[in-house]
């Protein structure tokens, strides 16, 4: 008898472990509790966002590890298209011979809307004599043609200061630097090549912060993550000067310098069920998280549309 209730008390104890175990797979949200590593890669400019998701994402799964590399929207395509990463972060819409080179490993992806950003053209706090610039007047500093020819302030309007410029960018690979040469010089990757350059956004704060006759640009949450650093300047939109700002890039009134951001998803990735959660609870939280790192949300309607294109792209790549 003493027997047969100790096998009943293991066989108890065995269930309420099993019952126990069942409970713990899921989190405090219902879903299933996962595990893995999603690499993401990509723009500096869309980095703060997508660090905000990981964050968030955590608490909702926080056995699967979000690693985020900052190598340029160039740079992450690279990585992308070898299969390196599962997400791509990108300040520009991906280029030809960049889907050439998925094609060319099979690398299917999925373009995703994430957000929208304004480009700041910014000086130093010493700097008290420009209040603005129009279109042609970045273009006649950042061209090809100004490098070793357009060098003071003064070569810009006489009444300015009879000093160097000393100008900072996003390096190269940037999806930042394309969008800026494209919308001021009318060809993505095209400028002058004697500037200081950087894919750390941080590194070019730090320059024109120390440096009164510096001039430089980068995307407006940076801007706003420095505000006491740094003097954000107007562009004249060829009717008014308007500075970049929640309102003005949404409105489209901050021209040309307003722009899309986004996300790629590989589509072998999707086969990976913590890929395709974060990217879901990505879509359902960028709007308001981008607003609390400085970017602006796109309309709700148009997350709803790249939500059900994300459902579309995982059933189809199952």
């Amino acid at each position: 008898m003493k027997k047969i209730i100790t096998i009943i008390a293991i066989a108890f104890l065995l269930g309420a472990c099993g019952e126990k175990k069942e409970i713990a797979k899921s989190n405090s949200n219902g879903s299933t509790e996962l595990s893995g590593t999603i690499k993401v890669d990509g723009s500096s400019t869309v980095f703060p966002v997508t660090e905000a998701v990981a964050e968030e994402f955590r608490s909702v799964q926080p056995k699967v590890k979000v690693t985020i590399g900052v190598s340029g929207t160039g740079g992450g395509f690279k990585k992308f298209s070898r299969g390196e990463t599962n997400i791509s972060n990108a300040s520009r819409p991906i280029k030809d011979k960049e889907i050439a080179a998925c094609n060319e490993n099979n690398i299917k992806y999925l373009e995703l809307e994430v957000a929208y950003d304004g480009l700041a053209v910014l000086v130093n706090p010493a700097n008290d004599w420009v209040d603005s610039f129009t279109i042609e007047e970045l273009k006649k500093i950042w061209e090809p043609a100004a490098q070793g020819k357009i060098m003071k302030w003064n070569q810009i309007r006489p009444e300015w200061p009879n000093e160097e410029i000393h100008l900072y960018g996003p390096g190269v690979a940037s999806g930042t630097y394309d969008y800026f040469t494209e919308a001021i010089v009318g060809k993505s990757g095209s400028s002058r090549g004697d500037f200081t350059a950087s894919e750390d956004d941080h590194v070019l704060v730090q320059g024109i912060a120390g440096d009164k006759f510096s001039l430089g640009f980068f995307g407006l949450a940076y801007y706003a993550e420095n505000k006491d650093k740094l003097t954000l300047i107007g562009v004249h939109n060829g009717t008014e000067v308007v500075k970049p700002s929640l309102e003005t890039v949404k409105n489209g009134s901050y021209s040309p310098l307003s722009r899309p951001l986004f996300i790629y998803v590989n589509s072998t990735s999707v086969a990976s069920p913590e890929v395709v959660e974060f990217v879901n609870y990505y879509i359902d939280n960028a709007g308001e998280l981008s607003k609390d790192v400085g970017y602006i949300p796109l309309p709700d309607e148009k997350y709803k549309s790249q939500k059900d294109s994300f459902k579309t792209f995982v059933e189809s790549n199952k």
